[in-house]
């Protein structure tokens, strides 16, 4: 008899996307929870949500519902900064408010699934914990980057960077955590990205199997760190010593992160991925004109190896007034001050180092139309946040580089939000390392232009041998890369065919072709792109430097024109009337067609740069070619083992 009066007390509700083939069943009963299908395959079982307060209180379980409502939207959000000029936001949503002040929202859109609760309580609330499940339909295969590192093991506290282990979720390791995004199969010929959104005063997500299902996985969150001392890299972090017994302390009337399923058909979608973006709250800034994405000359993965100069190169301010003149004479907009300027192991951005002097060097990039962006440790930028931005931006430094961070705590998340409002205030931008993966804070924050959170060229300064970096080349635009910006550090000189990497700390290489550097700054997402070689190797490489030099950080349009995870990608990008586009495969050699009917009708002169016949043995051989194309034609190319190509299109006006 009870069974049967709770089967009556469960309701249920059915939302599907704007074109109808991804539809949800959310059932609130005895659990709230909520299934996924597309075209009719279901790609996630019945999956149980609730938050715990601290009081032991639980919204999801036996939830009665007040009050359902639908509404749907068709938008379009103006994006300056990204793959596209506007992105469109387009969904059908369901909103379920339940007794107790609590509510849950579910969007669909074409591409995917959201949710999030809603909270309307007076004061503020202690979250104890949440509950996010994912179950799968079986043992589907899945990327899983694993948390690296962390001090005496804490897997809580590490530099968000690891590669990708392609495993059944049966065989995921249950004494690791999972970074956000992971991708798996989700049934035949179907792919789902898990990740979050709008992550604010909030704990960020990892996951881990769960215990019902060995196909499950479910969410796990950092406790609130209650004891943390200074530590780490050069005494830059603070480490968490103790943790409370819950995630989060925050607002009573709020809403909560976005959980975030992103379904495709077709891999090469996953590269142009703007699920997240759209999901970010809107932008907190009116005035965005002072805003510049743009390129950086970078000495720090160079080790400031210059040469063929009458000084010593090093951190002082001949080497940096060359990188400005440099940057200057191939219209590359800022310079950074890597690590270095600041006196080491004092955590105070007041104390520069005798050698630099900050505001000679503002001055001298002023003059040459090249602004300076400056690196900060965390612990040093966090400390004295509001003087440090007061004082550089006076001296007309343009932004910074915050590293270091390595924590996605609340309280971690807290700072990254008052920074990012701290800098906007003195018109700076940022760029985050040591950092979480994106999740649309560059929307709401729009002076954030880049994030690190990815595998980057730097591990190939001292990586072994053993590690792969051609294959996550091919793997990460599909995972990573769909949650937001990433700061790769792409474009070496010095590049190594198969079994030619070493690790060289002071002169680092890349693994696969020329072209293949080459074709990541038109296929990795990063708004503030380095030049991660120094000046002298890139200006023994003419052509090189003016292709890299020349593109845009930002785009208009983005294209996916095919690609298979862990295997090929390419993309076209629009800026302007121009057209961009890249094309990387993994070890194995492979001969592409390029559809060009994307272009809009017409002749084109187009600039290519592939592989060279002895690209497989020699990583630095490649071919420069001008010829006319049209819109319509097949362009053929072969691409030698992680190998690419890179081509710049111009309308030719008749």
């Amino acid at each position: 008899m009870k069974r049967t009066i709770l089967l009556l007390a469960q309701k249920r509700y059915n939302i599907s996307s704007p074109d109808g083939r991804l539809t949800a069943e959310v059932v609130a009963g005895k659990q709230l929870t909520w299934s996924l299908a597309h075209d009719g395959q279901r790609l996630i079982e019945p999956s149980a949500v609730s938050l715990t307060l601290a009081d032991g209180e639980q919204l999801g379980p036996d939830a009665r519902v007040k009050r359902a409502r639908r509404q749907n939207a068709d938008n379009i959000i103006a994006s300056p900064f990204w793959i596209s000029s506007r992105v469109e936001d387009r969904y059908n949503e369901l909103l379920l408010t339940f007794r107790g002040e609590w509510a849950i929202t579910f969007r669909l859109y074409d591409d995917g699934l959201a949710y999030r609760f809603h909270t309307a309580r007076k004061g503020t609330l202690t979250i104890a914990g949440e509950e996010a499940n994912f179950r799968f339909t079986g043992d589907r295969p899945a990327w899983v980057p694993y948390v690296k590192g962390g001090p005496g093991g804490d897997q809580l506290q590490s530099s968000f960077e690891n590669t990708y282990v392609h495993v059944p979720l049966s065989r995921i390791d249950r004494e690791r955590l999972i970074l956000l995004p992971l991708l798996a199969d989700a049934a035949d010929g179907k792919r789902l990205l898990i990740t979050e959104a709008d992550l604010e005063s909030y704990p960020g997500m990892y996951l881990t199997p769960g215990e019902q299902s060995p196909h499950t996985l479910k969410g796990v969150f950092a406790q609130l760190p209650d004891a943390v001392e200074q530590g780490g890299h050069n005494m830059l972090q603070m480490r968490v010593t103790g943790r409370e017994e819950y995630i989060a302390r925050t607002e009573g009337s709020r809403s909560f992160p976005w959980r975030v399923c992103v379904v495709a058909d077709n891999d090469a979608s996953l590269a142009a991925s703007d699920m997240v973006y759209r999901l970010a709250s809107p932008a907190r800034l009116a005035d965005i004109s002072w805003i510049k994405p743009g390129k950086v000359a970078w000495e720090w993965w160079n080790d400031w190896n210059i040469y063929g100069v009458d000084f010593e190169a090093g951190i002082n301010n001949d080497t940096y007034k060359y990188y400005i003149d440099f940057a200057s004479e191939h219209g590359i907009e800022y310079v950074i001050l890597d690590e270095g300027w600041a006196v080491n192991l004092k955590a105070d951005l007041m104390q520069v180092v005798p050698e630099i002097d900050i505001p000679a060097l503002v001055s001298y990039g002023r003059d040459r139309g090249v602004g300076i962006i400056l690196w900060a440790g965390f612990h040093a930028f966090e400390r004295d946040m509001e003087e440090v931005c007061r004082h550089y931006a006076a001296m007309g430094v343009k932004g910074f580089k915050v590293d270091f961070m390595d924590r996605d705590d609340q309280k971690l998340v807290d700072f990254i939000y008052r920074a990012s409002g701290t800098a906007a205030r003195y018109k700076l931008l940022l760029d985050f390392h040591g950092i979480y993966k994106p999740t649309g804070l560059s929307r709401t924050w729009p002076n954030v232009l880049n994030f690190e959170g990815v595998h980057g060229l730097e591990q190939l300064k001292w990586s072994p041998e053993t590690v792969d970096m051609v294959t996550y080349d091919v793997t990460v635009p599909f995972i990573r890369m769909a949650a937001g910006p990433m700061d790769y550090t792409q474009g070496a000189m010095r590049n190594a065919a198969r079994g030619s990497y070493r690790p060289v700390y002071s002169e680092p290489m890349s693994q696969g072709t020329r072209c293949r550097q080459l074709a990541l700054y038109v296929l990795f997402n990063s708004p503030l792109n380095m030049l991660c070689d120094s000046p002298t190797e890139y200006m023994r490489e003419p052509e090189s430097l003016q292709f890299i030099a020349a593109i845009p950080t930002v785009w208009d349009e983005t294209v996916p024109l095919g690609g298979r995870v862990g295997e090929h990608v390419t993309l076209a990008r629009r800026s302007g009337n121009d057209w961009y586009i890249g094309g990387i495969t993994g070890w194995e050699s492979r001969d592409m067609a390029v559809d060009l009917s994307f272009l809009p009708a017409g002749q084109y002169e187009m600039t290519l740069f592939r592989d060279g016949a002895n690209a497989h043995r020699k990583g630095t051989d490649y071919r420069k070619e001008t010829r006319s194309v049209a819109s319509g034609e097949t362009v053929r190319l072969h691409l030698a083992p992680g190998g690419g190509f890179a081509a710049k299109m111009r309308r030719i006006i008749n």
